[in-house]
């Protein structure tokens, strides 16, 4: 395209203009080739003929949506007025400081505080792409750190500009941004030092100018050196060209250095007194300005802040004090009074007040001081003179000396700073900071603005080939062809200055002479460059100054002082008295060979493009300018050596008023600083850069249907811009961007424009034409209405006569008549025709609807019966498969209560044994007293009369034992009936066995209960009969004695007891008796077992049977087609329910194959099982194929898995009474073994007294012991054979199961290889069955207790066995192992156990231990896990269920109140543990805040891209041209994170937090403290992204929240005030999207905006950039409205929210509804040595 259309109608210019600099027009007319003039019209309404010709048009303005981009190489057109203009609009309007211009950041000083250098603007910087943010000193401070990082090479960043741009600011922040960014881990606070460097150095070398009140007047190049984890090691400092003559002259309205002020301020402190200082206004070299005093500065505030900064770098008081001598001496020396005595001599006062001083601090002798001041002394050859000076000499060479001291003591503290903050590693990488003069130029120009010029020429050159460089690299990688850049090569100026005979090497050449002149060295400038170098002049009206032609302009030099300045000379008698002096600092300033101050030696040399003469003269190497320049040519191959960044610094105006614009300085200053070079060469070739992805979706609505059909975007690009724009020589294709000449993308930004309008003006044309003929109908509606009426009333008035209505009548009438006759008939053939086709069409369609209803019950009774049976077949799989699992429980328990009962039945036959032994031995002690009897007899005779008087006594005792006899037989008889109801109890409970074999197993432990209870109270009877019997022994033995005494009365009696004694042998003999009716009984009660067998086989044959069926009719696939994956991982957890369902497979094919054997035989059993072995195969397969395929959800199931769940949780409480019931038969054993040895001695007892008695007597005794003893007997035995029977025939039953469980258990493993070489999965379930036996056969080799137990809800362990619980438990505990569907913090359930057990014991060494190390193991783990996310989300669950632990069962009433009757009585009785809970929350606390910032560094990367890059939403894209610094994109942006990425991340802590049991109310806080993040990353983002800044952005945001909520109501976390915490969101987003123009509009947003502070509603107000034309940008009026309604607001000044700022955590209180005693410890856990209680 021509460059002539661009001048069409409506476009506008940029004109000259004498105030502005530039102004703009708007183009009235099409511009030809060939016109003359350029009709304009001005932005004031004035029309202008502007002159022109064809090569001189003037600079076209870029279109509205390109002004005030980020990046000046982002507009279209690039040259001067459009780069003032943008900066202006950035800066007036929006209050925007910073903008990049290609590689340079340009830096306008705003003369204001900005809330935009806080921690929180440093974080958000951190780690972000250059482009992706605002500009800002940050970011280029971010891209340096970024690239010394990445690539291992040294940075620098350059700060220039002129005094009071701004530099020394910059400078500061950068370092700090550095010390921010690369804090180290260690205590020597390194960062600290690095910055107190700064105040320091300004106090010395910082001073109040006309143009800034905080001046650096020295050059300073810090280099920051780095480690190789790149943190900050410490850091070096160089100087550059100090402004010595301050020290000693300062113009109106300037200072001297701040330090003497400061110095000033504080003389009346005690510590200061010895300087014998006072105000500012009393010494010489510090009034000279008339203002001592900067506006808002305290020196005295500022004097404490040096000396604070000179401590924090390890600078002692004594050191700070003589720094201040010799500061003080400086100022005392100003005021040394020089007096005229002759013309041409001079003296000083030795009584001078001031001399003594300055004497007596720098311990100098005042009479040499006075008499050298005034004197000098010439050396010849042949003698030494002596020569006096005049006044103005002496002063000089005062102010000399004051100036010499001062530069000693700059470069001192300097050097002592560079010492400070030495570093003893090696360095890896550095940064350096420059902050350097800019290009001056003053009404009157010496030696300092030629050395600041002559520096900025060498970085302006050093700038330009870093700029070419860049461009070139830039154009091969995107393999654009490469063409030279015409630009500006300053090299001629730097060898007018720096070549051999140049303006340095002249001058000190000038220098060497004794008589040398500033007007000799000028005319040799003369001779050797007028007319000769261009670039040097003579001005026309001056003989005493030169001009030069600098790269930015023209600087005229006054030649007067420079050879004083370059030699910077002190007389040598005054350095040898100050060499001499007694201060050892002043002494050592002046040494003849002084250690090097600065990194520059004296060998440096300086190459140049010309060959320089090399110096031989000692004294001409020290000149000022050979120092100046071999510095100048070090600094410039360290910045050779590292890739620089440049910062150019811009003084918007000279009166400091803020945000005040003065384009003419402002133009000076570019012009100057290498902005406007950078823009010339990037005009030159292609300014302008799109990404592919960028130009598509910009520029997308430009293209046609047929390239839009093309797969591949850079096709389509190229394709499109084929078309769009002829010439190919306007753009290039790179490798990822497109390349555009100067105005190219202003062209299409006017195609797209132009098309948008078009689209525009075709949408307002068909809805206006719609709208003009809906009107126009309507109208004429109305018009033919009005017409009808009106043509009526004309015709009616017309023909309206008598006649004419008679014949009219008549007429009517007849019409009448005949109509009516006509239509009738009509009527009756339409009727008649109607009638026939309705009949036969209503007959038809009721045809069709009886069919149709009859297909549709025939289908509806087809979908009854067909659902019907589905829903059947669906429940009976779920049916099944929960019954297969609880019968494999159940099963399994029962295997293991056979197993514990034929143990304890073997016992007690063992027992019943030896107690049988011991009746046989009392059987035969009976046999001894029966035959001992039979020898009594023989001497019946002789007790036969005393018999007939103890008759009847004996008869009368006689009669109570048969009472007691009559006793026993009720007992027996009572018993006989309480065994027959307990077997009819018995036959009842096996009977309902088969409907609910949980039941039958809880009842028939109950009936065990009964029976030994029963079994007790027996044996308590006897116990007490027994007792009776042994009364009733005592008594006889007391008889016994009056018998004895009665032997002698006769005879008589022997006879009659003879009788007695014989009856006594009958009843002796009914033992035998009592005998056979226990055997009977013994029978019955084998009958009973034999009948309660009988059952059981029954019920294993209905079981067998049932099994079958199941086996049968299960369908497995059904049902695992209705498990989600969600669900399958609650079953599957730890494996259990796939050993569960192995189990079931065994316990099933046991039972089968018991059921084949019984009825076809062992063969067909094999056969059988063979058969369902291959059968079961195929259906693991097909399992296995819908458990990849089906992800559906099915809620019924998942209620079924839970209720089996929980019915399986109450196992324990099986296993809780089985042992309670063997500890219970173990205490009746001891019980029977204690009788048992009573009755044995008892026994021995009878016998050994009845030995002694007659035998008569002893017979009796004998026969009723023998009789008591024996009934227990015979009862334990009763007993003990039927748990022996019982336990025989469930032994069998067990033995049954094992062999054929053991059996197929081989076959399932020879399958289970099989099916391994076929899919990985089945061979995972193998493993899970070869675990699931190896657990079976390690717990069956456990011996259990012999008796049931009662658990406690404590674990018992060793102190030595602490360190594996806590090696087990803790340290070594995954939580992907642990099984999710046990109880929530099991592990803290199972810690608490034992500090419950070590509660119990009282052991409060124990205790303390194991609660130290628990805390330390949690502590231990969480440090080893600190990044990750599960391992602290499982260790916050459990420190916080351990935490609820020891309150719960502290015994504190409230938190009592939540707990049930039984876990109160597992509360701690003897130790308070509250320091202990204390401890617990602190480490919650630390878990809690870990687990945040784990979770804040997973999902911070994704919230920028995800909630405001990412654009959801269908419509005109928001991408504008980014310029130089471009966001990384490319063709594909697949990977690019969205709002889905965020949701995702979300959802996966969610479900993290979920799985490991934290509690709602923490996992509430949590999302609350993430929905907090969101927010301010989100806010602080767009706040710091003027491209972000748009109406299009807002309703994206907007929609973005929307999401967050909804994602909070799916989670039902409504409630956890979330949402709140995204308000100032909200709020900005609405900001961007409502009217900013009225008044109302202005208090609408002052009122709704609440949540956002005043600076954050005028930032975005200030930031509000449109993305199209038909958008406005927020007037500047319009903000000052808004910011005036805002001042009354009190609130924070802050512009950034805290990202790191973290809502108080509260750790809720909620009490476990899981009892102790009902928790057990999976063998995963390998805590095998923990002994429940």
């Amino acid at each position: 395209m021509a460059v002539a259309e661009l001048y069409a109608q409506y476009n506008r210019v940029w004109i000259p203009d004498p105030e502005e600099v530039w102004k703009s027009a708007e183009i009235e007319k099409d511009y030809r080739v060939g016109d003359r003039v350029l009709r304009l019209l001005l932005e004031d309404g004035t029309e202008l003929d502007y002159p022109v010709d064809p090569g001189s048009l003037p600079p076209l303005r870029n279109p509205d949506i390109l002004v005030g981009e980020n990046d000046l190489t982002a507009l279209s057109y690039l040259h001067e007025p459009a780069v003032l203009h943008n900066l202006r609009i950035r800066f007036a309007e929006s209050k925007l400081i910073y903008t990049y211009s290609g590689i340079i950041l340009v830096a306008m000083n705003p003369y204001k505080q900005l809330p935009i250098y806080g921690d929180a603007i440093i974080h958000a910087y951190s780690g972000q792409n250059m482009g992706d943010m605002d500009p800002h000193i940050f970011a280029v401070a971010e891209e340096a750190y970024k690239q010394m990082a990445r690539n291992n090479r040294n940075q620098s960043i350059i700060v220039s500009g002129e005094s009071g741009a701004g530099k020394t600011v910059s400078a500061r922040y950068a370092m700090r941004y550095f010390a921010t960014v690369s804090k180290s881990s260690s205590n020597t606070h390194v960062e600290d030092k690095v910055l107190a460097s700064n105040p320091i150095t300004e106090a010395v070398g910082n001073a109040k100018t006309t143009r800034n009140d905080n001046s650096s007047r020295f050059g300073k190049y810090t280099e920051i050196s780095f480690d190789e984890r790149n943190q900050i090691i410490g850091a070096n400092m160089r100087t550059y060209l100090l402004e010595k003559s301050r020290v000693v002259f300062q113009s109106e309205n300037e200072r001297n250095y701040h330090i003497f002020y400061q110095l000033c301020a504080c003389a009346q402190q005690s510590e200061f007194k010895h300087l014998k200082l006072g105000s500012a206004e009393e010494f010489n070299y510090t009034r000279m300005g008339g203002n001592t005093v900067i506006e808002g500065v305290s020196d005295r505030a500022d004097m404490a802040e040096t000396q604070k900064t000179f401590t924090l770098l390890g600078f002692k008081e004594d050191f700070q004090m003589d720094v201040f001598k010799i500061l003080a001496a400086i100022l005392h020396l100003g005021n040394v009074q020089v007096t005229t005595v002759a013309n041409e001599r001079s003296s000083v006062s030795e009584d001078d007040s001031h001399l003594k001083v300055f004497c007596e601090l720098l311990g100098l002798e005042s009479s040499k001081v006075a008499q050298w001041l005034c004197n000098r002394k010439i050396m010849t050859t042949s003698e030494t003179v002596v020569k006096p000076m005049t006044r103005p000499q002496a002063i000089n060479a005062r102010d000399a000396l004051a100036k010499k001291i001062y530069a000693h003591l700059f470069d001192f503290i300097v050097e002592r700073i560079n010492q400070a903050l030495h570093f003893s590693g090696k360095q890896h990488t550095f940064i350096g900071v420059l902050d350097i003069y800019g290009f001056e130029t003053f009404d009157v120009n010496s030696f300092e603005q030629f050395c600041i010029n002559y520096a900025n020429e060498k970085l302006q050159q050093q700038f330009n080939l870093h700029v070419f460089k860049l461009e070139q690299e830039e154009y091969m990688k995107e393999d654009i062809p490469w063409t030279l850049i015409d630009f500006y090569d300053n090299q001629p100026v730097i060898d007018l200055i720096e070549a051999k005979m140049g303006i340095l090497e002249l001058l000190d050449e000038e220098c060497l002479l004794p008589h040398g002149t500033d007007e000799n060295w000028l005319q040799k400038l003369y001779n050797n460059f007028i007319n000769k170098n261009p670039l040097f002049e003579k001005p026309r009206m001056s003989n005493t100054s030169f001009i030069i032609q600098h790269f930015a302009d023209k600087v005229e030099y006054q030649c007067e002082g420079f050879l004083e300045k370059n030699r910077d000379t002190v007389y040598d008698t005054l350095v040898e008295i100050l060499r001499a002096s007694k201060f050892h600092l002043c002494a050592a300033f002046f040494q003849e060979n002084p250690a090097p101050s600065s990194p520059f030696g004296a060998t440096i040399t300086v190459k140049s493009a010309k060959q320089v003469i090399k110096p031989n003269s000692k004294h001409f190497r020290t000149t000022v300018g050979s120092k100046f320049r071999s510095s100048l040519y070090l600094l410039m191959e360290t910045l050779n050596a590292t890739t620089p960044h440049y910062v150019r610094c811009i003084k918007p105006n000279d009166g400091k008023l803020p945000f005040e614009f003065d384009s003419k300085r402002i133009v000076q200053q570019l012009r100057a600083c290498g902005v406007l070079e950078t823009i010339r060469i990037s005009a030159q070739s292609y300014p302008s850069r799109w990404t592919y992805l960028e130009f598509y979706s910009r520029y997308g609505i430009l293209l046609t249907q047929q390239e839009m059909s093309l797969s591949d975007k850079k096709e389509v690009c190229q394709v499109a811009l084929h078309r769009l724009i002829q010439d190919s020589n306007q753009y290039q294709f790179g490798r990822t961007k497109i390349f555009f000449r100067a105005g190219q993308v202003a062209y299409l930004e006017k195609l797209r424009l132009d098309k948008l309008r078009q689209d525009c003006i075709m949408i307002q044309k068909h809805v206006r034409g719609w709208l003009q003929r809906k009107k126009f109908l309507r109208e004429r509606q109305a018009a033919l209405t009005i017409q009808q009426y009106f043509r009526g009333q004309k015709t009616v008035r017309k023909a309206i006569t008598a006649t004419a209505l008679k014949e009219a009548w008549a007429a009517i009438i007849l019409q009448k008549h005949c109509r009516g006759y006509l239509v009738r008939n009509l009527y009756q053939l339409i009727r008649v025709a109607t009638i026939t086709i309705q009949a036969h069409t209503r007959g038809f369609l009721a045809r069709r609807q009886y069919h149709k209803l009859l297909q549709e019950h025939k289908a509806v009774i087809l979908q009854k019966y067909a659902r019907a049976w589905l829903a059947r077949r669906r429940f009976q799989s779920i049916r099944r498969f929960v019954l297969n699992i609880q019968l494999t429980y159940r099963v399994q328990r029962l295997q293991k209560k056979l197993e514990d009962q034929g143990r304890e039945n073997h016992g007690l036959v063992e027992k019943l044994t030896s107690l049988a032994a011991l009746r046989a031995g009392d059987l035969e002690k009976i046999q001894k007293l029966e035959a001992e009897l039979e020898r009594a007899a023989s001497h019946r005779h002789s007790y036969e009369e005393k018999g007939r008087r103890y008759r009847d006594t004996v008869e009368e005792r006689l009669s109570k034992l048969q009472k007691h006899n009559a006793e026993l037989a009720l007992q027996k008889e009572q018993a006989e009936q309480t065994l027959q109801e307990k077997t009819q109890e018995l036959k009842e409970k096996m009977d309902k066995l088969t409907r609910q074999l949980f039941d039958d197993v809880q009842k028939e432990e109950q009936q065990r209960l009964l029976l030994e209870k029963s079994f007790e109270l027996k044996t308590q009877a006897y116990e007490k009969q027994i007792e009776s019997l042994r009364e009733e022994i005592k008594a006889l033995k007391d008889e016994r004695t009056q018998l004895h005494h009665q032997l002698e009365e006769g005879r008589v009696t022997s006879d009659s007891l003879k009788g007695e004694v014989t009856r006594l042998s009958r009843q002796a003999k009914t033992i035998s008796e009592f005998e056979k009716e226990i055997e009977l009984l013994q029978a019955q009660k084998i009958d009973v077992e034999k009948h309660v067998q009988s059952q059981k086989r029954e019920m294993r044959e209905r079981m067998s049977e049932v099994t079958k069926q199941l086996l049968e009719s299960y369908d497995i696939e059904d049902v695992r087609s209705r498990l989600s994956v969600e669900d399958l991982e609650h079953l599957n957890e730890d494996g259990e329910l796939w050993f569960a369902y192995e189990g079931l497979k065994k316990a099933t094919r046991v039972l089968e194959s018991h059921f084949q054997s019984q009825k076809d035989g062992y063969e067909k059993e094999i056969e059988g099982l063979n058969f369902k072995v291959v059968h079961l195969s195929q259906e693991i397969n097909h399992l296995q194929k819908l458990f990849r395929e089906e992800t559906g959800i099915n809620e019924s199931i998942r209620h079924e898995v839970t209720r089996l769940t929980s019915e399986n949780m109450m196992i324990p409480d099986f296993k809780q009474q089985i042992a309670e019931l063997e500890r219970q038969k173990q205490d009746l054993e001891s019980r029977l073994k204690e009788q048992t040895e009573k009755m044995e001695g008892r026994l021995e007892e009878s016998s050994g007294h009845l030995n002694r008695a007659r035998e008569e007597e002893g017979i009796q005794a004998k026969a009723m012991e023998a009789e008591g003893k024996e009934r227990p007997i015979q009862e334990l035995q009763e007993a003990g054979e039927f748990l022996k029977e019982q336990s025989e025939a469930e032994g069998e039953v067990s033995r049954v199961l094992q062999q054929e469980a053991s059996r197929l258990s081989l076959e399932n493993r020879d399958l289970e290889e099989e099916l391994d070489l076929k899919d990985r999965v089945i061979k995972k379930l193998q493993d899970q069955v070869k675990t699931l036996t190896k657990t079976i056969e390690k717990a069956n080799d456990v011996h259990l207790p012999s008796g049931p137990k009662e658990y406690l809800g404590m674990l018992e362990y060793k102190k030595e066995d602490e360190a594996k619980i806590i090696q087990n438990l803790i340290l070594d505990l995954k939580p992907r192992g642990v099984v999710v569907n046990m109880i929530p913090g099991l592990p803290a359930h199972i810690l608490f156990m034992c500090v419950r057990y070590a509660d119990s014991l009282n052991d409060a060494n124990m205790l303390k231990s194991l609660m130290n190390s628990a805390i330390n193991g949690i502590k231990h783990v969480v440090k080893e896990h600190f990044e990750d996310l599960e391992m602290l989300s499982f260790w916050l669950s459990n420190t916080c269920h351990f935490l609820n632990c020891l309150k719960q069962y502290s015994g504190e009433e409230e938190f009592m109140k939540y707990n049930s009757p039984q876990q109160n009585k597992n509360c701690l009785n003897n130790f308070d543990l509250t320091e202990y809970r204390q401890i617990l929350s602190d480490v919650a606390i630390r878990i809690y805040h870990q687990f945040i910032v784990v979770m804040e560094n997973s999902i911070q990367p994704i919230i920028v891209p995800g909630m405001l890059e990412y654009e959801s939403l269908q419509g005109i894209s928001g991408l504008k041209p980014t310029g130089f610094r471009k966001r990384s994109s490319s063709i594909d942006d697949t990977d690019a994170y969205t709002m889905t990425s965020v949701l995702q991340q979300l959802s996966y802590f969610y479900s993290t937090m979920c799985q490991n049991g934290l509690d709602p109310e923490l996992v509430r806080q949590v999302v609350k403290q993430l929905f907090y993040l969101i927010g301010a990353v989100t806010l602080n983002s767009l706040l710091l992204r003027k491209d972000m800044c748009s109406c299009r952005k807002g309703m994206q945001i907007r929609c973005n929240i929307s999401y967050l909520e909804e994602w909070l109501k799916d989670k039902n976390l409504q409630n956890s005030s979330a949402k709140d915490t995204l308000e100032p969101l909200s709020q900005a987003a609405w900001l961007l999207q409502v009217k900013k123009t009225t008044d109302s509009d202005a208090k609408e947003i002052s009122e709704c905006c609440t949540s956002l502070s005043a600076v954050q509603i005028i930032k975005i107000l200030n930031s509000y950039t449109p993305i199209d034309d038909f958008e406005k940008r927020v007037a500047p009026s319009f903000v000052r409205k808004v910011q005036a309604l805002l001042n009354n607001r009190g609130d924070s000044s802050q512009l950034m929210l805290d990202a790191k700022y973290l809502f108080q955590v509260t750790f809720p209180f909620t009490a476990s509804p899981h009892a102790l005693e009902m928790t057990q410890i999976p063998s995963s856990f390998k805590l095998g040595f923990l002994r429940r209680l």
